[in-house]
């Protein structure tokens, strides 16, 4: 944020013929408000959601997990060691997207989502109309709200990450919280996003 590193999201993402398992810790530098968070998303086959768990491992202990029920969506949560869990059931399919705050490789799969189902996808590379926004459904399982954003493809651009330039995907992302730009290279990974006030910046180590 505005030039210093704050903080480090270290993720892994496997994909089988039965779906996918996104894992992610999130630290802040050390400091006196230090922060860590840790989250898994399993999804089908064809991206519906499977089951999604967030944990705060300090400075607080509060978790929440969702789950289907039946054909829509269910949290499960605590806001700290000891408490009562509670449950908050949500009117969104199974194909709605996890958007939690701090994790950024969630923006990936929400771009690899978009690219699925509004690109096409030839030997020259990914071919997405241009301009033309998609809206996709979100949930926020930190916040526990759900939203609707914007993704649309702006063409290709020329960026420069670590001292070298790069020719990468540009997608557009806007949320109610706010505007991201996303770059992506050609083997669909995500490897910068920028927010709209250009105050926070995440790069791809």
């Amino acid at each position: 944020m505005n030039g210093k590193r704050v903080a480090t999201e270290t993720f892994s993402i496997h994909q089988s013929s039965t779906g996918s398992s996104i894992t992610s810790r999130f630290k802040t530098e050390a400091g006196p408000d230090r922060a860590e968070q840790s989250s898994e998303l399993q999804l089908t086959a064809n991206g519906e959601l499977k089951s999604y768990e967030w944990k705060e491992i300090s400075p607080g202990q509060s978790q929440a997990t969702v789950l289907p029920s039946q054909d829509f969506l269910s949290e499960r949560y605590t806001s700290g060691a000891g408490d009562k869990p509670k449950e908050q059931p949500f009117l969104l399919p199974l194909s709605t997207n996890i958007l939690d705050d701090y994790f950024f490789i969630q923006r990936e799969i929400l771009a690899w989502k978009y690219l699925a189902t509004s690109c096409k996808h030839e030997k020259s590379g990914v071919n997405c109309p241009l301009k033309e926004k998609a809206q996709l459904g979100t949930l926020n399982a930190h916040a526990r709200a759900s939203a609707l954003v914007n993704l649309q493809f702006s063409g290709r651009e020329k960026v420069s990450l670590h001292g070298a330039e790069h020719e990468l995907i540009r997608l557009d992302l806007k949320t109610e919280s706010g505007d991201w730009v996303l770059w992506l290279d050609d083997q669909l990974k995500l490897q910068r996003i920028v927010d709209s006030a250009d105050t926070t910046e995440v790069v791809r180590d």
